[in-house]
């Protein structure tokens, strides 16, 4: 069963097509006004022309089709006798237009001027009514049929109105999911960045430590090289194992597998390594531990990741690291000392490419947390993270 268009569709199909319908509607009004004024005299026809023709401009030029047409109406009624021309019919579209698409002050014009018309052509052609009674009754006719069309235009305006101010929220909204989403694919390149930072900076580090350490100490040491190889070989494998877990939180098809990814119960193994790698690291853990979210737990791991990494490349040889897990009833607090020469400038400078320090901190405040860090007096460097575990 055929359906027919609703009101919106409609309004907005003849936006569309304004120009040809409006030119059809003059056509026909013009063609159907001529055919009864040549009948009459050459005035008829010329004044039938001068009402008719402007219609092919009521949207597009409506105040000045408007008051032509209302120009050759008054003509209408002053030399045209007794005759009633079919093109009258053109006032009360051109009201219609003047009340839909005119400026506010020509719509309350033209309703004026029309009303007043209404009241003359009543009076002009109807004046031989033996009764005033229907002399009356005709002009209040006249009247509410002008009101009537001029309120028809004025609630086309009023819905014209309302379609342009959804269109345009519907283009806002769009426009703030294009931002949405721009916004989440920069915080998700920026996460991306830092667990590939974290990831690989902490890998190589080991890896070139002990690489170092092997190619000096092999000569003298055989065994203290195969350990060496040992470690750069558990490490490649963990970091292969971090990045298929970082490659199966991209992918958007699969479930999120947070047994793959490394929390704050993995700490005392991240220790255990760096021991291995020949830095003298103690861990401390006081308090209950609770149950994190993983973002939470993931961040506690990469900050304690990110500074122990760091005093492997800068705190100097024979550096002592302390790393403290301490929960308390709202947070777990996290610090990392090390009685070294410090981390070097680049940790905290934004010429790092925006990691390290910076990083630590993004994540820590990504998770209602906060990172603070610095030198400590007589050497060495101080960072502490407190993270909320959101248990009570």
């Amino acid at each position: 069963m055929a359906r027919f268009p609703s009101t919106e569709q409609w309004y907005r199909w003849s936006a569309k097509h304004s120009r040809g319908i409006d030119v059809c509607v003059a056509g026909v009004v013009t063609v159907l006004s001529l055919l009864t004024a040549a009948e009459a005299s050459v005035t008829a026809v010329v004044v039938s022309l001068g009402m008719t023709v402007p219609l092919a401009w009521r949207r597009s030029h409506t105040v000045v089709s408007g008051f032509v047409i209302a120009a050759f109406s008054v003509l209408h009624l002053v030399v045209i006798a007794h005759t009633l021309l079919l093109s009258v019919v053109a006032v009360p579209i051109a009201l219609y237009a003047f009340a839909a698409y005119g400026p506010r002050w020509s719509s309350f014009t033209a309703l004026g001027l029309a009303m007043v018309g209404a009241v003359g052509a009543t009076v002009k052609y109807f004046s031989d009514s033996k009764s005033s009674e229907i002399l009356v009754y005709n002009s209040l006719a006249f009247v509410v049929f002008v009101l009537a069309v001029w309120a028809f235009g004025d609630l086309r305006r009023v819905r014209m109105k309302e379609l342009d101010g959804l269109a345009e929220r519907a283009r806002l909204l769009e426009l703030e999911r294009e931002q949405e989403a721009e916004i989440a694919t920069i915080t998700e390149r920026t996460r991306i960045a830092r667990e590939m930072h974290d990831i690989v900076a902490h890998s190589l580090t080991v890896v070139i430590a002990q690489a170092d350490g092997g190619r000096y100490g092999a000569a003298q040491d055989p065994a203290a090289a195969l350990a060496a190889l040992e470690t750069i070989a558990a490490t490649g494998r963990q970091a292969l194992t971090d990045m298929r877990a970082l490659l199966s939180v991209l992918r958007e098809d699969r479930p999120r597998d947070f047994a793959m990814i490394p929390g704050a119960s993995d700490i005392e193994s991240l220790v255990a390594d760096l021991r291995r790698s020949g830095v003298d690291v103690h861990l401390q853990i006081e308090g209950n531990p609770r149950k994190l979210p993983p973002g939470t737990s993931l961040t506690a791991y990469r900050i304690v990741q990110e500074s122990l990494t760091n005093v492997l490349k800068h705190a100097g040889p024979g550096a002592h690291a302390d790393v403290e897990m301490r929960w308390t009833e709202h947070d777990l607090v996290v610090t990392v000392v090390d009685d070294g020469r410090g981390v070097s400038a680049a940790l905290i400078e934004p010429s790092a490419g925006g990691q390290g320090l910076i990083g630590m901190t993004e994540r820590a405040r990504l998770h209602g947390g906060r990172v603070t860090a610095g030198p400590k007096p007589g050497g060495g460097y101080r960072v502490r993270a407190v993270l909320p575990h959101g248990n009570t």
